[in-house]
């Protein structure tokens, strides 16, 4: 099979295909395409699989792969396996940025997940809960046409305090470069440049507070003038970085005129080189944040050496920090708070200095949470976008779920709903109209399949500058109430239903955990459901147990994905019923105190547009008295299928009743919810007693666990095990929940796991098997989640088993090098021995020296849109600049030894001089490094 391809990196070699990196998924960085997927053979026994898919290498290096028809776009999103709802794996993504390898785990064909293939479950990628595997065609034909949405609700009331009103401080701008720096597991320097915007010092006297913005995801490099962008780094000559960093300059500007020292950093350095990192560049982008601070810090104590525009800017107060970060940003700022508080593992760190700041707060903007283990006692508010179509299962909504019962429960962490707003419009530089490079509208819609509610020009969709208006205001509020202390803009924050007339038309809606909240009921092992709603599953592929169908997936905030499914202590109470009356009860496993609190909190879930649901709100103590607290009404969010719009709505209901009744309120035992309205659905996320307020915060001294990764030869024969490193820092003791993968399934077994003060390591063995054929490495991995009283780093590691075999040899011979035109040119691929790996090369196309050159309109025209995507008109020369990284490629299937290099030619029936084709073979080495090999040439004459 030959495929002709544009590309700037691929994955091929000559000699054989290199090993790619274990880590994360993403959209591969250059914009290149891979060889021609074949169909499974059936010799093996592998199952048939659909169209760009198929399973390659043999024995343990059995690897399931996917092919897009295009490049998958870089984006913030990880991309995922799924196979019939179920979770396999994330796949490493290829350098041509259209091919993804997953290593099936299997030690021979048929096994549990090909097996399971073969009986006809549905394989599936998807990406932040969307579906990848289809064109755009075929995606709009599954999307059913959107209902109308329903009537917004009314605007609720405005906050007497609005942070969104500028400041009366005079202030400056301008940027800094400095010396890039370099950080474990990325081969090129990352720079550090930021945008400063900061008040003037003589409007604003002595220190003052500092936010620190950090973008996201994006592509690094474009080509002035053109449409053209890469996620190169360093750029291309011919090409400029994309100036990401300057995207929050509106933001910016309202702080610095309210008195902070503001600074946005640029990353394309990690964006360009993140596919190389276990955890998606959460650690590079956290010693990049905690370099720049430290820098600050240091021109802090003596300015002299500052550059310019820190030295014209208003002295920076290190002791009250908020950290803004958008999208994986968003994670990176989460680990430099988590970070700053326990250091990381010395080797994985870029920055080893004193932590000489203080973060007081987060702000998240639709942000990954690859790792679902959020920083429990450092305040944090986290904007959902409504219509964000990158990150759209909105799983930032975890940065608030996940510090349930791991910290003290001090500090307040509040998710802002933003109906209408997109992913990248928070950023101008990612806005088309105002952005420098290519720009696009990340919430994919189009004239034949519109959306209700995301669409431009729907009432509910939020335009650009409505949208950066309405984050910069949502902002300001969190860094008024983390570093400025003015518990008057909480109300904006907590789910008290409030909003800031800055924001302009936006509907923000609200809620929060923590901020001393007395946790009441939260579903898990702990309580039990009876009446009219069950105890269901966050994340389960059988639907009898899923709080919503597998089907859904994406669709609920609270209930995105992670590295596995099931996931045991993720739960919420569901709830469904055709007529009023019947009681939900959530029983506590043991009495509760709500004693102090002023009102019961419930986050409570109804179907998107849904309107009118009502609930009757019930509490009984341990001695069986029970009071009515009150009823409660709630909405559904504006929402298609195309959003994640399943989320919790904070409602709250006085506690007087209780006390009335004369309820023992140390020793609440049951929670009723009995629906009002005539039919409907409704899931309780979590319920607690509620008071005014913000309590101080102190980050308690809790332990920290990284896990590593191990790198071993695999050997040549035998059976070893291995133990993969994990450390155990910190203080205090704490538990974490640890997965490991189980021996010849596709599932994890997990165990609660105690961490205690001078523990070294976590017991993890992992098996490898040697062998003595070329194959691709062997990834194991393991990953582990923060239960209480600890905090995680490194959430994934693992043992990667190394090929240590030789590469097999690859000889090229001609078959058919010269032919009439109709014919096909055929070189034959022979390798010296056979391999556990598919064995891919190249040819990489040249000007022809002397005579003409074949074109495309000399090829057969279904090749070459197969190859092309289209078929240029007019017809382009094979080594035309545009092409000049095409490649004619091959591929033997593992276990095999020959292959066919083809081009095939047509019949043009004009009478023309012979024409011919001039390529040079090429290989790429461990580090993806091109090595030549010596020329060939091929020719077509005239058939008349």
């Amino acid at each position: 099979m030959i495929r002709v391809t544009r590309g700037v990196t691929t994955a091929v070699t000559l000699m054989a295909l290199a090993a790619a990196a274990p880590g994360l998924a993403h959209a591969a960085q250059p914009s290149a395409a891979a060889p021609a997927t074949t169909s499974p053979g059936e010799r093996d026994g592998s199952p048939r699989l659909p169209e760009g898919w198929r399973i390659a290498g043999a024995g343990a290096e059995r690897q399931l792969v996917w092919t897009a028809d295009e490049a998958v776009p870089m984006g913030d999103a990880r991309v995922e396996f799924r196979l019939g709802g179920r979770l396999l794996g994330f796949p490493v993504a290829q350098p041509d940025g259209r091919s993804f390898r997953l290593s099936l785990g299997d030690a021979r064909p048929g096994g549990r997940t090909e097996q399971r293939i073969a009986d006809g479950e549905e394989l599936r990628v998807t990406a932040g809960g969307r579906r990848l595997d289809a064109d755009a065609s075929a995606l709009s034909a599954r999307v059913r046409p959107s209902a109308p949405a329903v009537r917004p609700e009314e605007p609720l009331p405005a906050n007497p305090v609005d942070p969104g009103v500028p400041g009366g401080h005079r202030t400056v701008k301008g940027e800094y470069a400095l010396k890039s720096v370099r950080l474990p597991g990325f081969p090129e320097p990352v720079e550090m440049r930021a945008a400063v915007v900061a008040p003037d010092p003589a409007s604003a006297p002595g220190r003052r507070p500092v936010a620190l913005f950090l973008h996201g995801r994006h592509g690094t490099c474009y080509k002035p003038g053109t449409d053209e962008e890469t996620g190169d780094w360093p750029c291309p000559s011919g090409t400029k970085p994309i100036p990401s960093h300057q995207g929050y300059e509106q933001a910016q500007r309202l702080l610095a005129s309210q008195g902070y020292v503001t600074l946005s950093v640029s990353a394309n350095g990690i964006n360009g080189q993140d596919f190389r990192a276990e955890d998606g560049g959460a650690q590079a982008r956290s010693s990049l944040v905690r370099l720049h601070l430290a820098r600050w810090a240091q021109w802090a104590a003596n300015g002299k050496d500052a550059p310019a525009v820190v030295r014209k800017s208003a002295a920076a107060d290190l002791s009250r920090v908020l950290l803004v970060g958008h999208s994986r940003g968003g994670e990176g700022v989460n680990r430099a708070a988590l970070d700053s508080l326990s250091a990381p593992p010395a080797d994985q760190d870029g920055y080893r200095g004193p932590v000489r700041w203080k973060i007081r707060g987060n702000v998240l903007i639709g942000p990954t949470i690859f790792g679902q283990n959020p920083v429990p006692d450092v305040p944090s508010m986290t904007i959902l976008p409504g219509c964000d179509g990158d990150v759209s299962d909105l799983q930032g909504e975890i940065y608030l779920d996940g510090t349930r019962g791991v910290g003290r429960g001090a500090a307040l962490h509040s998710a802002v709903y933003m109906v209408g707003a997109n992913h990248n419009f928070f950023n101008s530089e990612w806005t088309p109209g105002q952005a420098k490079a290519p720009a696009v509208d990340d919430f994919w819609s189009d004239a034949e399949t519109p959306d209700a509610v995301c669409s431009p020009g729907t009432r509910t969709r939020l335009t650009a500058p409505q949208q950066q208006t309405a984050g910069a205001t949502y902002i300001a509020a969190a860094a008024r109430l983390f570093v400025g202390g003015d518990d008057r803009v909480r109300p904006l924050l907590d789910g008290s239903g409030r909003r800031a007339a800055s924001a302009g038309p936006a509907r923000v809606l609200t809620h929060a955990v923590g901020a001393g909240r007395t946790p009441a009921f939260l579903p898990g092992p702990s309580v039990t459901v009876s009446g009219g709603g069950r105890l269901c599953a966050q994340t389960d592929p059988d639907a009898a147990r899923s709080c919503l169908s597998p089907d859904e997936g994406g669709r609920s905030p609270h209930f995105a994905s992670w590295e596995t499914t099931p996931e045991p202590g993720r739960d919420a109470v569901a709830m469904a019923w055709t007529g009023p009356g019947t009681a939900t009860a959530v029983r506590a496993a043991r009495p509760v105190s709500l004693a102090g609190a002023e009102s019961l909190a419930l986050r409570v879930i109804v179907p998107p547009n849904s309107r009118g649901t009502e609930l009757d709100v019930t509490v009984g103590d341990g001695s069986g008295r029970r009071a009515k607290l009150g009823r409660v009404r709630v909405d559904g969010l504006p929402g298609t299928d195309r959003t994640a719009s399943y989320w919790g709505r904070e409602l709250r209901v006085p506690l007087t009743a209780a006390a009335r009744a004369g309820l023992d309120l140390k020793r609440v035992s049951v929670l009723e919810l009995t629906p009002r309205s005539a039919s409907g659905r409704a899931w309780l996320v979590d319920a607690w007693g509620w008071r005014p307020g913000t309590p101080a915060v102190r980050p308690a001294p809790l332990p920290r666990v990284d896990f590593g990764r191990l790198t071993v030869d695999e050997g040549d024969s035998g059976v070893r095990t291995h133990r993969v490193p994990v450390r155990v820092s910190g203080q205090g003791s704490g538990q974490v929940r640890v997965f490991t993968p189980v021996p010849g399934t596709d599932g994890f077994a997990s165990r609660v796991v105690t961490v205690r003060p001078g523990q070294r390591t976590i017991e993890i063995p992992v098996t490898v098997r040697g062998n003595t054929r070329f194959g691709w490495d062997v990834n194991q991995d393991a990953f582990v989640k923060a239960v209480s009283g600890a905090v995680v780093g490194s959430h994934r590691g693992g043992v990667t088993a190394r090929n240590d075999d030789p590469m097999p040899k690859v000889r090229l011979t001609p078959v058919a090098d010269d032919v009439a035109e109709g014919g096909a040119l055929i070189w034959r691929v022979t390798l010296s021995e056979a391999a556990d790996a598919d064995i891919m090369g190249g040819a990489a196309f040249l000007p022809v020296t002397g005579g003409a050159e074949l074109s495309t309109a000399d090829l057969d025209p279904d090749w070459v849109r197969d190859t092309y995507g289209s078929v240029p008109e007019p017809a382009r020369p094979l080594s035309r600049p545009e092409y000049e990284d095409s490649y004619a490629a091959f591929s033997v299937p593992a276990g095999e030894t020959t292959a066919e290099l083809r081009v095939p030619t047509v019949r043009d029936g004009a009478a023309e001089p012979a024409e011919s084709l001039r390529a040079r073979p090429f290989a790429y080495d461990g580090d993806w490094e091109r090595v030549p090999g010596p020329e060939f040439t091929g020719t077509v004459r005239d058939a008349s």
